[in-house]
């Protein structure tokens, strides 16, 4: 199959999130897209296809929500140079892949429950020659009782498609004290706000803001949400697989 080229995009890189890929990040992107583009012929992985609509609604999606700390320099949200990451739910890799090739100096962890997902993500780290990232086959709520996993990152993603409640039990008990749990989404209401902030006195963060704009191609609605993790979560979160989901907090 031919696989169009993706857009560069530079100057809205950097009038949206003040970075812009180096040409090597650039071609790791397009590697992706054709392996992403592949995949989707023998499992469903995305239908966003079309070259600006994957730019926008995967790549630029997938960064503008750590734009706070793509900064060489920046102190900003507690995040370390070296950071351990976990992207929640990664299906083919969002937002955790593209994280990946942009910041090298991370090291990124992709968790998701589907194997062929992660078989999937496997062949395309291998492809894509990226050391700093890895999979995990599971459901959040079994890797967050874990030792190995629990309140060991730095930093837990999450494209949160349910309640923010249930997103943030999923990864708050993940992120260590002082680190960040985010949650990317499309809409946002007051009572979303209101259903957060009564999970997060249990699961031991505080609200600590959320970033509201537009994607810059579509004009879609984004928000990102900000979590900071400020005391340890108690042992009973996450609660047993789909407890969460079943009963919200």
């Amino acid at each position: 199959m031919e696989i169009p080229q993706l857009p560069l995009m530079l100057d809205l890189w950097q009038s949206t999130i003040n970075w812009q890929p180096t040409q090597s990040q650039q071609q790791k992107f397009q590697e992706l897209y054709e392996t992403i583009l592949i995949g989707n012929q023998q499992q469903n992985l995305t239908r966003i296809t079309a070259p600006e609509d994957f730019w926008e609604k995967h790549l630029w999606d997938s960064l503008s929500g750590i734009a706070p700390l793509l900064e060489t320099d920046s102190p900003s949200h507690h995040i370390p140079k070296n950071a351990k990451i976990i992207d929640v739910g990664t299906g083919p890799g969002f937002p955790g892949m593209p994280i990946a090739i942009s910041k090298p100096e991370w090291k990124i962890n992709l968790l998701d429950s589907t194997r062929k997902k992660i078989v999937f993500l496997n062949n395309a780290i291998s492809l894509l020659q990226l050391q700093n990232a890895t999979t995990i086959l599971g459901r959040a709520e079994a890797v967050g009782q874990e030792s190995y996993h629990r309140e060991k990152y730095d930093l837990a993603l999450i494209r949160a498609v349910g309640q923010p409640s249930v997103c943030a039990e999923y990864i708050l008990p993940l992120v260590k004290v002082g680190g960040l749990g985010i949650l990317y989404r499309g809409h946002w209401a007051e009572e979303d706000t209101v259903n957060l902030e009564s999970a997060l006195s249990k699961l031991g963060g505080k609200l600590k803001s959320i970033q509201s704009g537009q994607t810059p191609v579509s004009r879609g609605v984004r928000n990102c949400v900000y979590i900071l993790k400020t005391t340890p979560t108690q042992s009973q979160y996450p609660r047993a697989v789909g407890t969460p989901h079943q009963q919200p907090l």
